[in-house]
C-alpha cells in the first residue's frame, strides 16, 4: 500500500510543476526584513506601536534583557530602552463593564491589586496594567 501512495505523491508533485510553471524551488520564502539601528537615548516612546505582528501599548521585553519601545507608530528600527518616565500611563476616565472609572480600581482583579486601562474603552480593547 505504501508504494502506490509514494507514486501518487510523486505524480502530484510533478503535475504541480507542469500546471504552475511560475513556481521555482530556488525562490526564497517571503521574509520581512527588519533593520535595527543603535538605541536613540533621547527619543520619545510612541504608544501604541506595531512590531512584527503585534500592537504594543507599553514597553516590551522581547528577547532582550530590558524593556524597550519603538520611536515610530510602526517600528522602523528606531528604539530605546525604557526609563521610568517611558512606561505607558493609565488613561482616565476609562469604561469597564458598566462603570466609568476615574482612578485605579481593584474591581475584577482576582488578587485585589489595583489596575487601570491603557485606553478609554477597556471593554473593547482589553489593554491594562497594574497601578504603582
Amino acid at each position: 500500500m505504501a508504494l502506490p501512495v509514494g507514486f501518487l505523491l510523486l505524480w502530484v508533485c510533478g503535475f504541480h510543476r507542469v500546471v504552475c510553471p511560475d513556481y521555482e524551488d530556488d525562490d526564497p520564502p517571503a521574509v520581512e526584513t527588519i533593520i535595527h539601528f543603535p538605541e536613540v537615548k533621547d527619543g520619545k516612546c510612541f504608544f501604541p506601536f506595531r512590531y512584527k505582528n503585534g500592537i504594543f501599548y507599553d514597553c516590551v521585553k522581547l528577547k532582550t534583557k530590558h524593556k524597550w519601545c519603538s520611536l515610530n507608530e510602526t517600528y522602523q528600527g528606531y528604539w530605546k530602552y525604557c526609563s521610568e518616565d517611558d512606561f505607558a500611563k493609565c488613561v482616565f476616565p476609562f469604561w469597564y463593564r458598566h462603570m466609568i472609572y476615574r482612578e485605579c480600581t481593584e474591581d475584577g482583579d482576582a488578587f485585589g491589586k489595583k489596575w487601570c486601562s491603557l485606553t478609554q474603552h477597556y471593554n473593547k480593547d482589553k489593554i491594562w496594567k497594574y497601578c504603582d
